[in-house]
């Protein structure tokens, strides 16, 4: 039952994210950006956190997820170091999932070439 509401509700996420690609003139950054900053609204008022309770990877792995991780990153570290974790929560949280994408587009460049667009 887990995997099912992960599938509905990332799903879910994922479909609005194209409906707003196909029926808006945003752009994919702008919807990107638009996603992580709701992620981090919605954690700010605790309604993305019972989300993640109910949905688990369905609502951790989409880009609303990453805003989530940042917020509680700030949040914890603004209680453990004061007003410098304003600063460093939210890179602190994040820092595996960077580290991975930056690692992982290495490895892709170095065994994949690239060719121009044309």
């Amino acid at each position: 039952m887990d995997y099912l509401k992960a599938f509905i509700v990332g799903g879910l996420i994922c479909v609005v994210g194209q409906i707003l690609i196909d029926k808006t003139k945003l752009t994919p950054a702008r919807i990107l950006v638009s996603y992580v900053v709701l992620g981090v609204a919605l954690q700010i008022f605790g309604w993305y956190e019972k989300l993640v309770n109910f949905a688990g990877a369905g609502a951790t792995i989409p880009l609303t997820g990453f805003g989530y991780t940042l917020a509680n990153g700030v949040k914890k570290a603004v209680a453990e170091h004061g007003v410098i974790g304003i600063f460093t929560g939210g890179i602190t949280a994040g820092a595996a999932g960077i580290s991975a994408a930056i690692i992982f587009g290495f490895l892709a460049a170095l065994i994949f070439k690239p060719k121009p667009n044309s």
